[in-house]
C-alpha cells in the first residue's frame, strides 16, 4: 500500500491525517519500525492506531499503559491455577501432567504484546500513553521493539509471526529513554489547523449543518488561544458540535448565556470554566463573526 492508498484509506476510516503522519506512517510500514507518536491529550493519537487497524483490516491489539505495570498484565503470565489442577490430577493418576511440563505453551495466557507477536494474521499494536509507565517497563519493551521478539526464561524466545504495526503515544507526562527513541519513527501530533478540523468534524458528523459546524469550530480554535488549564481537543470538539446540533442548532446562538452553558462540553477544569465567563464567551464569538465577515469580503 503507497501514501496515497495509505491516506485513501485512513480517510475511508474517518480519520482526516496530514500529509507528514501519512508519510512517516507508511515508513513505519515500510522499515517495520514502531512509530511513537507524542502530542498533547486530545489531539488524536489514539485514534490513530483505531484508524489505521480499520483502513488495512488488521486486528486492533490495544495496551493502556499506568503506573506499575507490569510483564503480566502486558506481555504474559502462567495459568497457575490450571498448572496446579494439572498437578493434581497427574498426582492422582487421573489425566494431567508432570511438573516438568508445566511451563508449556497451552499453559500461557498472553497478554497485549504477546498476542500481537503470535497473533496468525497481521496487527496493529496500541501502546497508548507509555510515558505513563516506568522507566523498567519502558526498558522491557527494547527487545520487542528492536527484534519483533519475547524472551520467556521457562520456554526460550518467541518470535513474531508476522511484524505487527506498532504505535505509542506519549502525553509527554515524562521524558523518554533514548534507547526507546532510537528504534522509533517520530512524529509530533499538533492540533489540527482550522480547515482539518472542520473536515474532521463534517465526516464524523456529516448530519450537522456546515455553517453550525464552521462557527464551532473557529470558536474552539480561538479558545484554544486562551491560557486554560486543559485545552479541548478534538474530541471535546465532536462532542460540542454534536451537543449543539441535537439542540436543533444551525448556527452558534446569539444567546451568550445558552451559549456558555453547552461549554459543559470543552471545558473541564474548575479554573477554566470560571475564566471564561460570560464576556470572554462574547469576545471570542465576536472575533469569530469578524473573522467570517472579512472571508466573505
Amino acid at each position: 500500500m503507497d501514501e496515497q492508498r495509505l491516506n485513501e484509506a485512513l480517510r475511508r476510516a474517518g480519520y482526516i491525517a496530514d500529509d507528514g503522519l501519512v508519510t512517516t506512517l507508511w515508513f513505519t510500514q515500510a522499515l517495520e519500525r514502531p512509530l511513537l507518536l507524542e502530542g498533547d491529550a486530545g489531539v488524536g493519537k489514539t485514534a490513530v492506531a483505531g484508524a489505521l487497524a480499520t483502513a488495512t483490516a488488521r486486528r486492533l491489539i490495544r495496551l493502556q499503559c499506568y503506573e506499575g505495570l507490569d510483564l503480566q498484565q502486558a506481555a504474559y503470565e502462567w495459568n497457575y491455577g490450571r498448572q496446579l489442577l494439572a498437578i493434581r490430577m497427574h498426582e492422582t493418576g487421573e489425566r494431567g501432567v508432570a511438573e516438568r511440563d508445566l511451563f508449556a505453551r497451552d499453559y500461557l495466557l498472553e497478554r497485549p504484546l504477546l498476542a500481537a507477536l503470535t497473533s496468525e494474521s497481521p496487527s496493529v499494536l496500541l501502546i497508548d500513553e507509555i510515558d505513563r509507565a516506568d522507566e523498567a517497563f519502558e526498558a522491557y519493551l527494547l527487545e520487542i521493539l528492536a527484534d519483533w521478539q519475547i524472551t520467556i526464561p521457562e520456554m526460550g524466545t518467541v518470535r513474531a509471526r508476522h511484524v505487527p504495526w506498532v504505535v505509542l503515544t506519549s502525553n509527554g507526562t515524562r521524558e523518554l529513554s533514548d534507547a526507546l527513541r532510537r528504534r522509533c519513527l517520530y512524529h509530533y501530533l499538533d492540533y489540527p489547523t482550522l480547515a482539518r478540523e472542520v473536515a474532521i468534524v463534517q465526516t464524523t458528523l456529516p448530519t450537522a449543518e456546515v455553517e453550525l459546524i464552521d462557527a464551532a469550530v473557529s470558536f474552539v480554535q480561538r479558545l484554544r488561544q486562551e491560557d486554560l488549564q486543559k485545552t479541548p481537543g478534538i474530541a471535546e470538539t465532536l462532542d460540542w458540535v454534536r451537543a449543539l446540533h441535537k439542540l436543533e442548532l444551525k448556527a452558534l446562538p446569539e444567546d451568550t448565556a445558552l451559549l456558555l452553558r453547552t461549554l459543559a462540553c470543552l471545558l473541564k477544569t474548575r479554573e477554566d470554566r470560571f475564566q471564561i465567563d460570560a464576556e470572554q464567551v462574547r469576545r471570542i464569538a465576536v472575533a469569530h463573526t469578524r473573522g467570517a465577515v472579512a472571508a466573505r469580503a
